[in-house]
């Protein structure tokens, strides 16, 4: 349980590090260009999803089947591209990219994967942009600022089918989301209200069906009823 661990341990780890290892000793790899994008990103220094998160997701993928999926976060595309490599032959990505450097980056790497046809890049801010969406997504990867994730939940919760999965990334901030609002850096405290009360929000939510799990920097899966 967690109140007999020391805030210490807790710092920057949510799982032990030997076990996170072991995991993603496993790991079989994805596609090569996927790869060679991880690997690009890495030595950018441009934040993409772990490997155990990437594997959750293909595990995801296959056990939905989805017809429709939204991404609020695309980054260099890298997760965009995961997915469209596991997703049904049918099945379209939407993702959504406000930072200039990395719209472009994105776009490129879809055309390096041939995936331009199975991947719809909208430019802005995402708060904007959900508002004009329509249509039902039935799987949606949340991925964005930290910040903004309960600001965006209503346009999201609007988009989701009944039956519908969100799944959310890096909830459990480094450990951080267990410390009261004052034990964590001043900078953070915004992002780290905002996070609680996201999380709050869809465990108590009467739409939904939420878990929190610890696995990469944490995750939530949300079934709409």
């Amino acid at each position: 349980m967690i109140n007999n661990w020391s805030c210490e341990g807790i710092k920057n780890m949510i799982v032990n590090e030997r076990v996170v290892a072991y995991i993603n000793s496993l790991d079989r790899g994805n596609s090569e260009i996927c790869n060679t994008i991880e690997k690009e990103a890495i030595g950018d220094n441009v934040p993409i999803i772990r490997k155990e998160m990437g594997n959750l997701l293909k595990v995801l993928l296959a056990l939905k089947q989805p017809a429709k999926i939204l991404e609020v976060g695309t980054a260099v595309g890298y997760s965009s591209i995961l997915m469209s490599e596991n997703m049904p032959k049918d099945c379209h990505i939407t993702t959504i990219e406000n930072y200039d450097k990395r719209i472009s980056a994105a776009k490129e790497n879809f055309k390096r994967a041939g995936k331009e046809q199975k991947i719809t890049l909208l430019e802005g801010d995402a708060a904007e942009i959900l508002k004009t969406l329509d249509g039902n997504y039935d799987f949606i990867f949340m991925d964005a600022a930290k910040g903004q994730y309960v600001s965006f939940l209503p346009e999201i919760l609007r988009l989701m089918p009944a039956g519908g999965l969100l799944i959310s990334d890096n909830v459990l901030q480094e450990g951080d989301i267990v410390e009261s609002r004052y034990g964590v850096t001043r900078r953070n405290r915004t992002i780290h209200t905002r996070m609680r009360e996201y999380i709050y929000m869809l465990t108590h939510s009467e739409e939904l069906i939420t878990s929190v799990v610890p696995i990469g920097d944490g995750i939530t899966l949300s079934v709409k009823r």
